[in-house]
């Protein structure tokens, strides 16, 4: 089977839009030319981001199953659980969601502002539970799962990030289709892809799409997020693997397709550091565009260290994967760079 001949619910307005940072990229030397894909762009339900991309897929499976309560999982700040919500809304369907104490940050409006506060307008029915992170199956999630059945509902479960889940790569195979689509539209080639990775099936997609057409010389950087490197990784493979037999790929999956670099994840998931917080800024005060302490505010600071390191070299051109994210910032108000200017002055 063929990539396009899997069914998709369309949720986004189109295409992704690329474009150049020029800001940035001088900022940094003027040396690597970096291009940005904004995931935070991509639809207008409930902020788009990465997640929308991925439910495409899941949420046409959730129709034709005949389920009619979409059931998932993610922290207090989860982006996708507020993706989730939204795609339920927009379909006429359910949303149950577990939110879990993945970050271990006590700030007074944690828990009211941000992504859930989105999902609780959007009427999500949110189950808030005190277990700690972890990118694998929840019990929680389990329970939730059998409340909609023992209330007469048929629920369909999406795990984490809607990652480990069999359709769970195809959103981001299809981004690196589509990112080739505008790569030859303006005969251009991005020698590396930085995209942030946690739950492992944006990245994992972005391989198997890629790998379709195995264009000697590209990279894809996985910034890890996660704090659980080597979980990430095994996950990240797995699901790699998957897809891209899922898609049609006849051959396996090389061990140079899959790199995780680790060294930017700051004190543990969903928890800024000063690298973390001074890529967030240079990134909003060089190009006007905003990243988050949890996702992109890591994979940027990712992009920013190897490019000064020199692991990305002089001549590269890179694109860089805004995932979304932004949503949750109002969660970090209370962090010396992310808050209120009186916050600042006092740092």
């Amino acid at each position: 089977m063929t990539l396009a001949e899997f069914r998709r619910e369309p949720l986004l307005f189109g295409p992704s839009p690329i474009h150049p940072m020029p800001r940035l990229s001088e900022a940094l030397g003027g040396k690597v030319e970096i291009w940005a894909k904004r995931e935070d762009c991509n639809s207008g339900i409930a902020f788009g981001g990465n997640k929308v991309r991925k439910l495409e897929y899941l949420a046409a499976d959730a129709i034709d199953t005949g389920c009619d309560t979409l059931v998932s999982i993610g922290g207090i700040q989860s982006n996708h659980t507020r993706a989730v919500t939204g795609v339920a809304c927009h379909l006429g369907l359910k949303a149950v969601t577990v939110q879990e104490g993945w970050v271990d940050y006590n700030d007074l409006a944690y828990d009211k502002v941000g992504n859930i506060q989105l999902t609780r307008i959007m009427g999500g029915d949110i189950r808030i539970d005190p277990a700690g992170f972890d990118i694998g199956m929840r019990d929680s999630w389990k329970r939730a799962l059998d409340s909609v059945v023992a209330a007469g509902g048929k629920p369909y479960p999406i795990p984490a990030g809607a990652s480990d889940h069999p359709l769970g790569g195809l959103g981001f195979a299809n981004w690196a289709v589509e990112v080739e689509s505008q790569e030859a539209e303006r005969e251009i080639f991005f020698d590396h892809v930085v995209v942030c990775t946690v739950t492992g099936s944006t990245h994992a997609g972005m391989i198997a799409g890629f790998s379709l057409s195995d264009r000697p010389g590209r990279r894809v950087l996985g910034i890890d997020a996660s704090g659980t490197l080597a979980q990430t990784r095994d996950q990240v493979w797995r699901i790699a693997s998957h897809t891209a037999e899922k898609v049609g790929l006849d051959r396996p999956l090389r061990d140079d397709e899959l790199t995780l670099v680790d060294g930017y994840v700051g004190p543990a998931y969903g928890l800024p550091d000063a690298q973390t917080v001074a890529a967030i800024q240079l990134a909003a005060r060089t190009e006007g565009m905003l990243t988050d302490p949890v996702y992109e505010g890591k994979s940027m600071a990712g992009l920013i260290g190897m490019i000064r390191s020199g692991e990305i070299p002089a001549g590269s051109r890179v694109l860089y994967a805004h995932l979304g994210g932004q949503p949750a910032l109002s969660a970090y108000a209370g962090y010396p760079g992310l808050g209120s200017p009186e916050r600042e002055l006092s740092h």
